[in-house]
């Protein structure tokens, strides 16, 4: 399964399922910290060079990002499980439409997505109550980043296709090479060609399209299973509706959590422009420090994925149970990190002198820290799920995840001001582990049975 025409491919249904998790999941874990750097890197030379205000028009339009961005990870990881099922399966003509399939629905995603997108951010800015200072700059970002969405689509969905093979290593250096050009292209897109905050968007949209450029040269060179043939296009019906069955909820639960993160936003918008800062460059802290439990997640839905697909039930039981262990005990040491270095990382974004965004983005990293252990978990049944081709439960999970921030925008900011807003996250987490726990205990029952 491992030859030179096929990368690093890697049947994951033998071998030992800890080993397989771990050393599948370091790399994972590598390229979700370099992609969350995108948006580190945007945030930090932001801050830096642009001040406070900029920072946080920047930072405001990230509930906006991850509405539709969230979606079309979540969509395109969800047309994977199909093509990895297949890849277990040894069916490797499933294989190739499975990839045709996510071709044409990404193209269609993100023809849809873009123009929705631009027509409509700034009127979604102004709904969100963004303050009037920060308005226009906000929108200068979030109108490029919807334009060029189809960059972001594709990228996901070719490592994505990569990762279903069992390689997750070459989408690390895909992506790690992604963010070197950016950071090498915002310093001069912002200052030495002075489009400042547009300039941010566009050079992250250069970056994203090169990193296209890298995916295409190296499955053309080294994956042939991903060579896609004009017949492959020639669609079934019932494996199109599969993919869109598991794609689509997995994105619309991205884009139901995204909901409340906007809806937090608006509350946040109130407080104003200092407490908006903070929860930017702390929110940026926590999307990197959340890596290690999201990735044990991701791999367990390739892992669980493959092993279904070759009716591998045991392995998948076996697989959840080592990947808690080991996600939980990541979750306990970033936890500690950010508690302890909470202030001095947010003052990297802002300078020493803004005190209150610093005291507000250590309150929040303090309190998310201590309440990963909920979140590792969650992604690990969540994932699992979703590598078995489920999406009731997630869904409803999502459901209860957005429920959950809403009643923090809603009574706890208003109770507890920035306090409130911390404790968003954490109740949402919790409140999303509940129906993923029960549903996962059922179904394992269920596996073992047969």
């Amino acid at each position: 399964m491992h030859n030179k025409n096929n990368g690093a491919v890697k049947d994951l249904t033998v071998g030992e399922p800890a080993r397989l998790i771990f050393y599948f999941t370091l790399p994972l874990l590598a390229g979700n910290v370099f992609q969350q750097l995108f948006g580190f890197v945007d945030t930090l030379i932001v801050g830096r060079f642009l001040g406070v205000e900029a920072l946080a028009a920047v930072g405001c339009t990230g509930p906006l990002m991850f509405l539709m961005l969230g979606f079309v990870s979540g969509m395109t990881s969800g047309f994977s499980i199909c093509t990895g099922q297949s890849f277990g399966a040894k069916n490797f003509d499933g294989v190739r439409k499975s990839a045709a399939i996510c071709v044409a629905l990404s193209l269609a995603a993100a023809v849809v997505l873009s123009i929705v997108g631009v027509a409509f951010c700034r009127d979604l800015l102004v709904a969100m109550d963004t303050p009037p200072e920060i308005l226009d700059g906000a929108y200068s970002f979030i109108v490029i980043i919807y334009g060029g969405v189809i960059m972001f689509i594709f990228l996901q969905m070719l490592t994505n296709l990569i990762r279903a093979l069992g390689d997750s290593k070459m989408p690390t250096v895909i992506q790690a090479t992604t963010l070197c050009i950016n950071i090498l292209l915002e310093p001069v897109a912002i200052i030495g060609l002075g489009l400042g905050i547009p300039g941010s968007a566009a050079a992250t949209i250069v970056a994203l399209t090169l990193g296209n450029v890298l995916c295409l040269v190296y499955i053309k060179k080294r994956v042939h299973y991903l060579h896609v043939r004009r017949e492959d296009f020639s669609f079934d019906k019932n494996f199109l509706l599969e993919h869109l069955r598991i794609g689509l909820p997995m994105g619309f639960q991205s884009s139901i959590i995204a909901i409340g993160a906007v809806v937090l936003q608006i509350a946040l918008n109130s407080l104003g422009s200092v407490a908006v800062a903070a929860f930017a460059a702390a929110h940026r802290v926590d999307g990197i420090a959340v890596m290690p439990m999201m990735s044990f997640g991701v791999a367990m839905a390739a892992y669980t994925a493959q092993n279904f697909g070759a009716k591998q039930f045991g392995r998948i039981v076996d697989g959840v149970k080592k990947c808690v262990l080991m996600s939980c005990s990541f979750s306990i040491l970033v936890a500690i990190f950010n508690i302890y270095l909470g202030d001095e990382i947010i003052e990297l974004f802002v300078g020493a002198e803004a005190a209150q965004v610093i005291e507000y983005g250590r309150l929040f990293l303090i309190i998310t820290g201590i309440s990963y252990w909920a979140l590792a978990l969650l992604f690990i049944f969540r994932f699992t799920l979703q590598g078995l081709g489920q999406s009731f439960v997630p869904t409803i999970a999502g459901i209860v995840e957005l429920l959950m921030r809403i009643a923090a925008a809603i009574f706890l900011v208003d109770w507890y001001g920035f306090l409130g807003a911390c404790l968003a996250s954490p109740m949402a987490w919790i409140g999303g582990l509940l129906p993923l726990m029960i549903a996962f205990f059922m179904t394992a029952k269920k596996l073992l049975a047969k």
